[in-house]
């Protein structure tokens, strides 16, 4: 690739220059991660079941004696056979984080409607440890907009990221913040959905300071142009727009030895 290439005078000059620019940037996250904690606050009133190895688990038993809880919506419907990639791309950056997460009043787990015994070869498969349970038979999914059935979709739209939009899939991921009071009541505090949790992917941090960037030219321009499930890089999976893996059609392969 060519580039502008200049003295090491005017080099400094123009990122101390940029970095005036960044400063800015930084100040305003602060501010909107200040506006965020502002936000109301709703409690939750229904009685969230979810299941795991060790049996029936409520909402409430996920914050492990802490009072802040994250859920990571993590797409993986009933019939799938494995997870979002996507999804997977985030929960690489958020496991090493947990062992921080959990020494400072923080729980974590990731919630999804497929069967368990999916979600535990899935989670072997990849080498995680986070909590992770099946929504299976609860509304869970559905109240928190990740999760659609047919009634759900209104002129093909569905309501997702605060607004109606059109109908993609019938899982969408995201992310929701929960706190749970002294008295037990636990209250939903905050949700992000599509790049509103962007910034938890290291992975694009270090890419935005690299001279091609995310290099993410298409066909989608977004992740799916090149993320792959962490085991399956070097093979000729795509991802489709919904965010699962498409393995690659085995190539013909002729019946006799040609002359």
């Amino acid at each position: 690739m060519t580039h502008r290439i200049v003295s090491r005078q005017e080099w400094l000059a123009a990122h101390a220059a940029h970095l005036v620019h960044e400063k800015q940037v930084t100040r305003q996250r602060d501010a909107l991660a200040a506006a965020r904690r502002e936000l109301p606050w709703t409690k939750v009133d229904k009685d969230y079941m979810f299941h795991e190895a060790r049996g029936p688990v409520r909402l409430a038993d996920l914050f492990e004696g802490r009072s802040q809880l994250i859920i990571k919506h993590f797409m993986f419907g009933p019939d799938w056979t494995e997870g979002c990639v996507g999804c997977s791309f985030e929960m690489d950056h958020v496991e090493g984080a947990l062992q921080h997460l959990t020494h400072h009043d923080v729980s974590f787990a990731a919630v999804s409607r497929a069967p368990l015994n999916m979600l535990e070869a899935y989670r072997k498969r990849m080498g995680w440890h986070f909590r992770w349970l099946s929504s299976a038979g609860s509304d869970f999914n559905r109240d928190f907009h990740v999760s659609f059935e047919p009634q759900d979709i209104v002129d093909s739209q569905v309501f997702h990221n605060y607004v109606w939009q059109p109908y993609v899939c019938e899982e969408l991921s995201g992310f929701s913040v929960f706190y749970r009071d002294d008295d037990g009541s636990v209250f939903h505090t905050f949700s992000a959905y599509g790049r509103g949790a962007e910034e938890l992917l290291g992975s694009y941090v270090l890419l935005d300071m690299t001279p091609k960037g995310r290099n993410e030219n298409g066909p989608r321009h977004n992740l799916t142009d090149w993320v792959r499930h962490h085991d399956r890089y070097g093979s000729d999976d795509s991802v489709d727009a919904t965010g699962r893996a498409v393995a690659a059609e085995p190539a013909s392969t002729p019946c006799c030895h040609p002359d």
